[in-house]
């Protein structure tokens, strides 16, 4: 099972820009972080959907790799649908995926988001698909 550390370590060498981390890898839910800054920022000082949209993706592409036990960079969206439930307002959006199903190759979970610490708080939730390709040794 990789841990948070390695699949950070992997996601700076394949995309050095991203601001997203991992916090949490399991075989049943991942963790994802993204620290806010005002270019995430609308009118109000409401988080960009965009913003939210990629914390939930990373946290299902965080996923993907527990699901299939190993770092996959070229695991891809099939789909994500996601509805907003309240204002998105703080520093950093978190995303915590949990599987709903899987097979050999697809990966479904469904996420919540939320701001800060304020979990019991979710200003947005999320489901989608990752596709796995097949392991190449």
């Amino acid at each position: 099972m990789p841990t948070p550390d390695e699949v950070n370590a992997a996601l700076q060498q394949e995309w050095p820009g991203a601001r997203c981390a991992c916090v949490e890898v399991t075989s049943e839910s991942a963790a994802a972080v993204i620290p806010t800054s005002d270019d995430d920022l609308r009118p109000g000082g409401h988080v960009s959907g965009p913003t939210l949209f990629a914390a939930a993706d990373a946290a299902l592409w965080f996923l993907a790799f527990g699901v299939a036990d190993r770092i996959v960079p070229l695991a891809l969206t099939s789909d994500l649908s996601i509805r907003f439930l309240r204002p998105a307002r703080g520093r950093a959006v978190r995303a915590r995926a949990v599987l709903n199903g899987a097979t050999r190759r697809t990966v479904v979970g469904t996420v919540t988001l939320w701001m800060d610490d304020d979990e019991d708080a979710p200003c947005a939730t999320a489901q989608g698909t990752y596709v796995v390709p097949a392991h190449h040794a």
